[in-house]
């Protein structure tokens, strides 16, 4: 555990213009996602001298830890072949794989550059998103996986241990399917009840060595804050606690936040920033601070970039705003 007084160092913020890329014409996951991130790191609140790491394409070697080989030439098959929609929701254009690799490898940098101990915590702004992707499918606006990408990297750097905890408004089924059948990584997953993709009921545990490694708490719409909270505060805290992780990741999705065109969890800023806190308060028993947070979904802008600032400056060491008040359970 680092010293109660020593400072942290500040969050390393993982990013590239090559984020704008991977235009997608009128969908909802646009470039636009990543201009609000890039304004949103140039303003005096969030613009500090950082950590500097940089944005690298994942391997192909580090892809097939985590994707079925098979699913990623057939995607570059796909992609040669002029691309197009791989289903309803999701586009791979031109220079789509190229974006998602640099996706992906951001989060896999982030990741390395905790573990090396060159930042004590990590946010890679990259897109498109990845929770969705599964071993052998992308789906859901996700192509590769970034944040099981970058928890087989730890694993390959000698990290034993993972708790991923994602917050997005929907079920990061993906992660789920790819870890579902491991103990080295608990997934928690909070989610809107019902929505897309469908997946993430209480009842989905793991599977074999992975049973009882996976949490998922779906709410009811409406359910803001207080719910959220207290979901990690009464599900995941003790699970965290129990499990020991050497390193916690955060999928960081934004669009539980009431203003997204998505679903009606109706969060706040501020419900992102205090389970930011109650996670960095988990990382700091168990982990030696060590958090990596990798961008999900979140698909109004503004609510994007405020949510992010407001993420960015808990990790690095702020406190939230204001307490929310414990609620009553909005379980399914």
């Amino acid at each position: 555990m680092n010293e109660p007084n020593l400072p942290l160092k500040k969050t390393a913020l993982v990013w590239s213009d090559a984020f704008l890329g991977h235009d997608t014409g009128q969908h909802v996951e646009t470039p636009n996602r990543a201009v609000a991130i890039r304004e949103a790191l140039r303003s005096p609140a969030v613009k500090a001298e950082r950590p500097y790491v940089s944005v690298q394409p994942v391997s192909l070697e580090l892809l097939e830890r985590t994707h079925d080989p098979r699913f990623i030439a057939e995607l570059h098959r796909f992609g040669a072949a002029g691309g197009g929609w791989v289903d309803g929701d999701t586009w791979l254009g031109p220079d789509s794989l190229e974006v998602a690799s640099l996706s992906a490898g951001a989060a896999v940098e982030a990741t390395r550059a905790v573990i090396e101990g060159r930042a004590t915590r990590a946010f890679a702004l990259g897109r498109p998103p990845g929770h969705h992707a599964t071993r052998d499918r992308s789906m859901g606006f996700c192509l590769y996986n970034n944040v099981a990408v970058a928890a087989n990297a730890a694993h390959a750097a000698g990290i034993e241990r993972i708790a991923i905890v994602d917050w997005d408004l929907h079920h990061g089924n993906g992660t789920q399917d790819i870890f579902y059948d491991r103990r080295d990584v608990l997934f928690c997953s909070i989610h809107e009840a019902g929505n897309y993709p469908g997946s993430g009921w209480p009842h989905e545990l793991g599977n074999e060595r992975g049973e009882g490694f996976t949490l998922n708490v779906p709410l009811r719409p409406g359910a803001g804050d207080a719910a959220m909270l207290r979901a990690i505060d009464e599900i995941f805290t003790p699970a965290i606690e129990a499990y020991g992780p050497e390193l916690i990741m955060i999928s960081a999705g934004f669009d539980a936040h009431h203003l997204d065109p998505l679903g009606n969890l109706q969060a706040t800023e501020l419900g992102f920033a205090q389970m930011a806190d109650r996670i960095c308060q988990l990382a700091e028993h168990y982990c030696e601070n060590r958090v990596v947070a990798v961008l999900e979904g979140g698909y109004d802008v503004r609510a994007l970039a405020r949510s992010t600032a407001a993420v960015i400056s808990v990790l690095d060491g702020a406190a939230p705003a204001a307490a929310i008040p414990a609620a009553e359970s909005a379980h399914e």
